[in-house]
């Protein structure tokens, strides 16, 4: 990619940034949707999960993304990986405890499962943006 233009890398990369935001708006509007359809704003619970999600990475890891795929020999960046694993599973379990419990019905839990997911494809593709570091090229 160092033959392209640097105006032509820069739209490149402002489309990833647009997919991104795409892809963040639409897992958002589908939560909404899971509560504002059927009148039941319980599985908004879910969401705490989608805020607390990634506090443990930025509290005992720090602002740099490489700590997350490089071992440490940090107690405390160890300490933040464990945190994140152990809380995302939360972000399907809530809906499928509100499913069973009888609180939200079964299309209000496949919009919390596709917003879960479309959420997480965002983190996959922003993780693979990242990865890239095409911004420091321009």
């Amino acid at each position: 990619m160092d033959d392209i233009p640097g105006y032509v890398r820069y739209c490149f990369n402002t489309g990833k940034l647009l997919f991104l935001a795409l892809l963040v708006s639409g897992g958002i509007v589908l939560q909404i949707l899971a509560c504002a359809l059927y009148n039941n704003w319980w599985p908004m619970l879910s969401a705490i999960t989608y805020v607390l999600l990634p506090m443990p990475l930025l509290f005992f890891a720090g602002s740099d993304g490489s700590s997350m795929f490089s071992e440490s020999d940090n107690s405390w960046v160890n300490f933040g990986k464990f945190l994140t694993g152990a809380s995302t599973p939360g972000g399907i379990a809530i809906p499928s405890i509100l499913i069973h419990a009888g609180v939200i019905g079964w299309a209000a839990f496949a919009l919390e499962l596709s917003s879960f997911f479309v959420f997480v494809l965002a983190i996959l593709c922003f993780l693979w943006m990242s990865d890239e570091d095409s911004y420091s090229m321009l």
